[in-house]
């Protein structure tokens, strides 16, 4: 036994050293990935242009030794086009650029829309119209980012029993160490029990990504390759990392990457043990007991309630919280919500958030600030408000998110920062709500509608573009289904007339609100605002059909707003896209998707497929919903809550 412990304490000490043919198929490349967006670009040319350059200056960087990460942009005459490629660091400069060559080869075909990416075993190319996913690759604008997982068809000879233990040890290891090296890259081989058979693997993230995006998007790689077991080979290509195993060599023995430092346990070397001196079964059964003390140990669990599934968001410290927001100081409220107040805070590392505090005065509350957790740390768009972390500490519920420096919208439509918007803004702002809630509609794997988009849910960045934010009535509507039904939950004024009076949900009620949203920013007025031209008592959706049926809708263009001639035709194409999101019955209404094809070119509604107008469902001064025409309206229904003058 003596010498048994003496061969345990060597082989949990040593590192093994495998000589290994060269491969010699790395300069083959076969797109395993690949995706064309669909928001067209506003003059071709221009796109093509940027994109060319775009990639002729990324291949000047890759064409230089050990350089195997790179990225460009160019943004000339509009058509913005900003790009990265990585190659696997076991590639030479030439294979490298090759791989490359091949992925622009594969996208030259992508003009429909101004992003696109495709994955090889060997590198990656991806293309996008803005910048956010240089240091988060999970921003996204029309791109799906559910992981990609892709297994052998064929089983290992190998003991199935420790062909899983010695390549979950092996995936566990380059797992928890690529984060921790300088370049987000682990090349690892692994001995099995069969004379000189091998495994091999790499792991690479994003290099200019952060050490938390790495290690969240490795946890949900391993997963996926967990699950090719006992499959001879296994990828799972996420839009922030790969990852890859296989018995077939595809890089060279000599470069492999040294992780003991990186390793914290050492339970992929007695798996390793496992395979060499299976024999013996003593050992093997303190082995197999050592092994999985060191795999499934775990911290105490909590409960449900103390700990959604986050996705990668932090779990902050309550009180460090409350030190950075001056103990939730009126001084640094940035607004109130439906659940609570918003406060600006400054974190240890100078970084400002915002914190949402969420009173738990009622059970559904609770539900609310879970409901949101869960929703927005698995959603990321460049126009939807980012979560960055949470804390529960008994009653006390907070959510750390983006802070938004320009704060909410309507502060600009009817605030004190009333008329600092030109309409160039103004419509970069229809355009970024309208991507954002495409992404929730039809992108995400599972459509959400937000039930509660209005301006004071719209966040702004520095530099005015937007976000939606307070997803806490946000729900799910299955594949199957046109509608839900639900007991009615937003805001009166902004809610599309089916779901207020009858509770039918769908992603219509979204596109509804979107409308009166566009409304409220073109006239620069709040949509349950009566008109201010007596003798006229009409609400903003009222107002602005009347004008349209008079062909005088260039009045209802806020007095604010300085538009020269050749932007009145724009606008007022605009306003006719905002009364079509809000006709009714529902299947008047166009999807989000739809809306969003005719936002960049303004079109009239002679171009919409021969859509046609009709006077929308109204509320009148009595707070009672009107179908029919002007001079005969039906009332169908009192709606409570609506905001009294």
């Amino acid at each position: 036994m003596a010498a048994l412990v003496i061969l345990l304490v060597l082989l949990l000490t040593m590192n093994l050293g495998v000589s290994q043919p060269s491969n010699s198929g790395n300069d083959v490349n076969v797109p395993i990935r690949s995706f064309c967006g669909r928001n067209r670009p506003i003059i071709l040319s221009n796109f093509i242009n940027n994109r060319n350059s775009t990639f002729a200056e990324i291949r000047r960087q890759l064409s230089s030794n050990n350089v195997f990460y790179a990225r460009a942009q160019s943004l000339v005459e509009g058509d913005s086009v900003f790009g990265a490629a990585q190659c696997r660091n076991y590639l030479s400069t030439a294979q490298c650029v090759a791989c490359f060559d091949a992925a622009v080869s594969e996208l030259s075909g992508c003009v429909t829309g101004n992003g696109a990416y495709v994955f090889f075993d060997n590198c990656f190319v991806r293309y996008e119209n803005y910048d956010n996913f240089y240091n988060d690759p999970n921003v996204v604008e029309d791109a799906g980012i559910t992981p990609l997982q892709i297994c052998g068809n064929q089983s290992t000879s190998q003991s199935i029993t420790t062909f899983r233990e010695v390549v979950d040890g092996l995936l566990s290891d380059i797992k928890d160490a690529t984060p921790k090296t300088s370049n987000f890259y682990v090349a690892s081989i692994r001995q099995l029990a069969s004379g000189n058979a091998m495994v091999y693997s790499v792991a690479q993230c994003v290099e200019n990504t952060s050490q938390a995006i790495c290690q969240t998007c490795l946890n949900t790689t391993y997963t996926y390759l967990y699950n090719c077991l006992p499959n001879t080979e296994g990828r799972s290509v996420n839009m922030g990392c790969f990852a890859r195993y296989s018995e077939t060599p595809f890089f060279n023995a000599n470069q492999t990457i040294d992780i003991t430092s990186f390793l914290k346990g050492n339970s992929s070397k007695v798996s390793i043990i496992a395979g060499a001196i299976g024999g013996t079964i003593g050992l093997l059964f303190i082995l197999i007991v050592l092994w999985f003390f060191l795999r499934f140990r775990k911290k105490p669990k909590k409960s449900e309630e103390e700990s959604p599934d986050m996705k990668g968001a932090i779990n902050y410290n309550y009180k460090d919280l409350e030190l950075a927001t001056n103990n939730f100081s009126k001084e640094n409220i940035l607004g109130k919500g439906g659940f609570g107040e918003v406060f600006k805070a400054i974190l240890d590392d100078n970084n400002t958030v915002a914190v949402k505090k969420v009173e738990i005065v009622h059970a559904k509350a609770k539900e609310e600030f879970k409901n949101e957790i869960m929703l927005v740390s698995n959603v990321h768009h460049r126009n939807l408000l980012r979560l960055l972390g949470w804390s529960s500490e008994g009653s006390h519920l907070l959510l750390v998110l983006e802070y938004m420096p320009n704060g909410s919208l309507d502060k600009f439509l009817w605030g004190a920062k009333r008329g600092a918007l030109n309409w160039k803004q103004r419509y970069d702002i229809i355009l970024g709500i309208a991507r954002g809630l495409v992404h929730l509609h039809d992108e995400f794997h599972v459509k959400i509608i937000h039930r509660d988009i209005k301006s004071s849910n719209i966040l702004l960045d520095e530099d005015f573009q937007p976000k939606i934010a307070d997803f806490g009535l946000a729900r799910f509507q299955p594949e199957d289904q046109s509608h839900i039904s639900t007991k009615f939950a937003g805001t009166l004024g902004y809610t599309a007339p089916e779901y207020a009076l009858r509770g039918l949900l769908s992603d219509k009620v979204d596109t509804y609100s979107f409308g009166i949203v566009i409304l409220e920013i073109i006239s620069g007025r709040r949509c349950s605002d009566m008109n201010s031209d007596r003798p006229s008592m009409d609400y903003l959706l009222e107002h602005a059909w009347k004008l349209y049926e008079n062909k005088k809708h260039i009045t209802f263009i806020d007095e604010t707003l300085d538009v020269d001639q050749s932007q009145e035709e724009h606008v007022m194409q605009i306003i006719e896209i905002a009364l079509l999101c809000t006709q009714s019955p529902v299947s008047k209404r166009p999807t989000m998707s739809e809306v969003l094809l005719m936002l960049p070119t303004g079109q009239s509604l002679g171009k919409l497929g021969n859509r046609q107008l009709t006077r929308p469902t109204l509320i009148n001064q009595d707070r009672r919903i009107q179908i029919g025409s002007s001079n005969k309206a039906t009332n169908i229904g009192v709606v409570s809550g609506m905001p009294k003058k």
